[in-house]
C-alpha cells in the first residue's frame, strides 16, 4: 500500500468521524451516492479508499469534501496542500473604512423590493468562490448580458 493512499484513507476516516459518521465502507458508500450525480461507486470501491488500496478521482474527491466539509486538496493531499501555498505571496487587503451602522441605516431606509436585492447580493458574495462560478453559469434558454 502506497503512503499516498494510506494516508488519504487516514484524512477520509477522521473527516468521517468529525463529522459524525462511522468511518466504514457502508456508511461512505451511502452517502456518497446519495450526493454524487454520476454512476453510483460501489461497497468494493468505498472499502479501497478506506483501506488504503485506492483514491478517488477528481470529480469523486469533490463530492467527498463537500460532503466532510473539508477542502478537496486537504483530503487528497494533507499538510502537503497547505505547504504548497505558503510559497504564494499572500496580499493582505486593508478592511474597507465604512460606518457599519451607517450603511444599515441607510438600508432600513429603502424599499423593501430594493431592501431585498441588497439581501440577495450579500448572499451571493458569502458563498464560497468554488460555488460562485459554478452557480454563475448561464441557464438553458438564458441569455447572458454581453457588451458590444
Amino acid at each position: 500500500m502506497s503512503n499516498e493512499r494510506a494516508e488519504f484513507s487516514k484524512r477520509l476516516a477522521a473527516a468521517m468521524l468529525a463529522q459524525g459518521h462511522e468511518p466504514r465502507p457502508g456508511v461512505l458508500v451511502t452517502q456518497f451516492n446519495l450526493r454524487f450525480p454520476g454512476t453510483s461507486v460501489v461497497f468494493q470501491t468505498a472499502s479501497r479508499w478506506l483501506n488504503g488500496k485506492g483514491i478517488p478521482e477528481q470529480d469523486k474527491l469533490v463530492v467527498l469534501a463537500d460532503w466532510l466539509k473539508e477542502s478537496p486538496d486537504f483530503l487528497r493531499f494533507g499538510d502537503r496542500a497547505a505547504r504548497g501555498k505558503r510559497g504564494v505571496r499572500q496580499v493582505k487587503e486593508e478592511a474597507p473604512a465604512y460606518d457599519d451602522q451607517k450603511i444599515f441605516d441607510v438600508y432600513r431606509t429603502l424599499p423593501a423590493a430594493q431592501q431585498k436585492v441588497v439581501c440577495d447580493v450579500i448572499l451571493a458574495l458569502a458563498v464560497p468562490p468554488s460555488r460562485r462560478s459554478a452557480s454563475a453559469k448561464p441557464r438553458a434558454g438564458v441569455k447572458a448580458n454581453s457588451r458590444r
